[in-house]
């Protein structure tokens, strides 16, 4: 699986995910900053990266048109680097429990100080 990091993403979930063994890239490294959400979905979906946002709002619909995707991952909300450090390896924990996620969607989050992981199909 070789993730993609949103710019909105800190760059430091790219060692992250290197640390789990994962191929990782972020968006700025790439030459892609500012690209609209639009704009990067081709790459996305013609290079097989799963996407690691926290832009659900745009991204899960983006994602519903898609037949065939490698997954997106969204941590909300917006929360510090070290935040997102913990919370991004919990997913990578999960996925590495599972047989990757195509077509599906993990999204984690915190309520009452607890982080919580929800995964569900896209499209269903």
């Amino acid at each position: 699986m070789k993730l993609l990091i949103d710019e909105c993403l800190h760059t430091s979930l790219v060692a992250v995910a290197q640390d789990h063994g994962y191929d990782s890239f972020h968006v700025n490294w790439l030459g892609l900053s500012g690209e609209t959400d639009w704009d990067l979905m081709p790459r996305i979906v013609a290079e097989d990266f799963t996407f690691v946002t926290n832009n659900a709002r745009d991204f899960r619909k983006l994602y519903a048109k898609e037949e065939l995707h490698a997954g997106l991952v969204i941590i909300v909300p917006q929360v510090s680097p070290a935040l997102q450090r913990e919370l991004f390896s919990a997913v990578l924990l999960e996925l590495a429990a599972s047989q990757g996620i195509v077509n599906e969607v993990v999204e984690i989050a915190i309520e009452d100080g607890e982080a919580i992981l929800t995964r569900y199909a896209l499209p269903e």
